[in-house]
């Protein structure tokens, strides 16, 4: 069997172009996203998009906001994780 199976996807860096999210994974994928599926990450400045934080290689965080993303959100896998306080 090939591909990605069994890889737990790991963040190494974000980047923005043009309306889209990507997040830049340590397996060497790239993914992308339009913003429009992240209305708080939209509706900060370009300036603040660029002081992001990753979180356990599984989370990231941008200084000007409270919100934490896990990877799982852009995957669109939200239940296969759980984060608690």
């Amino acid at each position: 069997m090939e591909g990605l199976i069994g890889i737990q996807p790991e963040l190494k860096s974000l980047s923005f172009e043009r309306g889209k999210m990507h997040l830049h994974l340590k397996d060497g994928r790239i993914v992308m996203v339009p913003l429009s599926f992240f209305p708080s990450i939209k509706k900060l400045k370009t300036s603040q998009r660029t002081n992001w934080q990753i979180i356990n290689h599984e989370g990231f965080t941008f200084i000007d906001s409270n919100e934490v993303y896990h990877i799982e959100q852009v995957l669109g896998k939200e239940k296969d994780y759980s984060f608690e306080c």
